[in-house]
C-alpha cells in the first residue's frame, strides 16, 4: 500500500471517529 494512501486512510479514520460510524465501514469503501 502507498504512503500516501495509508495517510489518507489514517485522516479518513481520524474524522469519522467523530461521526457515529465505524472506521471499519470506511476501510471496505477503499480498494486495497
Amino acid at each position: 500500500m502507498p504512503l500516501t494512501l495509508l495517510i489518507l486512510v489514517a485522516v479518513i479514520q481520524g474524522l469519522t471517529e467523530f461521526l457515529p460510524v465505524s472506521s471499519s465501514g470506511h476501510l471496505a469503501l477503499i480498494p486495497m
